[in-house]
């Protein structure tokens, strides 16, 4: 295989919501209360019931140099464009050599979460569906063939929850986002049957569960002396106790067709947290009472979660220990931990010694099975390259972009940037929120 013909596919990007995102897809019920953007104190605030958010664009610092890392959009323009105009973000991808990408939300949480807290119900489901139209018809099909679109849903009603779930399905939509951990939101545990309409819905309309890494279980800042490099190195491993809790969890004997995806979670780390599941089981289960029939809880695990890396050759070098048929890439555009413009270099540097079959099944073929997804059939296979994807872009700048501005965080030549420098930091930008 050469490298121009390896085509990628990206389950887990991120989006910036445009200012005009709910205005059209808002019910006319509730026309006037939809999210906003306002300007406050110099930056760019969505405001919804009243409720003013944190960051704009959390670190959306694609296309900065490495130094500038620190400073934190808070406004439109100290990002990239691609980050939330969709013409521009389908350049940056063909930049980049990716053909498909499934974008999660920036402004409603990656999981949906900020909808799930408002007293009138009717506002925020009205906000959920209208998102929900929004994501599919202004962004996805602005780019036939380009996105995997996602979904989100009201936590609190299950019927109207499974009910969204098909109401999307029936438009093409297979993939939800979650919490890994709605107990933090103050909800159910993900072993409480109040889940079971919606783990039926999804099942029943081949749509997958995706848990992003922050949204339940996060990474703890060991002390705000910690050097900040500390809380990012833990952050994708941060999700491996979700990931046992939903080994455990009861839906997968109910519902054996649902699947659920570790959304930038890496894939390193998971060959010792299923030796330590399948020991656990056969060491304790005589008095923990857990079963899993004539299965280990590594089974569970391989048939039903997709695993989902960046840059990972340790993971690479180890297929062999997982579900290679669930392993997919990402990008994370247009995140920190994104390598744009060189993604499709990075992922060639550590792939290129696999087999072709298996680099085509963690590139793209796993991930269109999985999301049932179907790019060839819009665009033919043959534009799908990296090679034809780049050839579209050199119009593209992938220079990186000096001094687009935003909250530095404090920096001093002596000492690293800690925990505490960036939680103060997070923390004096969201008392700029204040309405």
């Amino acid at each position: 295989m050469k490298f121009e013909d390896v085509i990628l596919v990206s389950v887990d990007d991120h989006v910036i919501e445009p200012p005009n995102a709910f205005t059209r897809h808002m019910p006319a019920k509730y026309k006037g209360r939809e999210p906003q953007v306002v300007q406050r104190n110099g930056r760019d605030v969505w405001v919804f019931e009243e409720r003013a958010t944190g960051y704009m664009g959390l670190n959306s610092v694609v296309g900065r140099p490495k130094e500038e890392y620190g400073m934190e959009p808070l406004g439109y323009e100290h990002m990239r464009r691609g980050t939330w105009d969709i013409k521009a973000r389908v350049d940056d991808m063909n930049a980049n050599g990716v053909l498909g990408s499934l974008c999660f939300p920036t402004f409603p949480g990656f999981a949906g979460q900020r909808f799930q807290s408002y007293e009138d119900r009717g506002v925020s489901l009205a906000a959920i569906q209208a998102y929900n139209d929004w994501h599919l018809h202004d962004w996805c099909n602005a780019a036939p063939g380009r996105f995997i679109p996602l979904l989100m849903v009201p936590w609190w009603d299950m019927q109207a929850a499974a009910a969204e779930v098909e109401r999307m399905a029936k438009q093409g939509v297979h993939a939800l986002t979650l919490s890994d951990n709605p107990t933090v939101h103050g909800y159910p545990s993900i072993h409480n049957d109040h889940w079971d309409p919606l783990w039926k819905a999804c099942a029943d309309n081949d749509v997958v569960i995706c848990c992003h890494i922050g949204t339940g279980a996060k990474a703890a800042h060991a002390s705000d002396e910690s050097p900040i490099d500390a809380w990012i190195t833990s952050m994708p491993i941060s999700i491996a106790n979700s990931a046992a809790d939903w080994i455990w969890a009861p839906m997968w004997k109910k519902y054996p067709k649902l699947r659920m995806a570790l959304s930038e979670g890496g894939i390193g780390w998971i060959p010792y947290l299923l030796e330590r599941a399948d020991f656990t089981h056969s060491h304790h289960h005589a008095w923990t009472m857990s079963n899993f029939g004539d299965k280990k809880p590594s089974d569970i695990f391989n048939e039903h979660v997709i695993t989902c890396f960046i840059e990972d050759a340790f993971g690479l070098k180890n297929l062999d220990s997982i579900n290679v048929d669930k392993v997919t890439w990402e990008c994370d555009y247009p995140h920190s931990d994104c390598t744009w413009p060189h993604s499709a270099d990075v992922f060639w540097a550590q792939a290129k010694h696999l087999s072709p079959e298996i680099i085509d099944k963690i590139s793209h073929l796993n991930a269109m099975r999985e999301f049932s997804y179907d790019p060839f059939a819009i665009l033919g296979r043959e534009n799908c390259t990296v090679g034809a994807l780049r050839a579209q872009a050199t119009h593209v700048s992938i220079e990186p972009a000096l001094g687009l501005g935003g909250a530095a965080p404090v920096r001093d030549p002596n000492k690293p940037v800690t925990s505490g420098d960036i939680n103060r930091m997070f923390a004096s930008a969201d008392a700029g929120t204040a309405l």
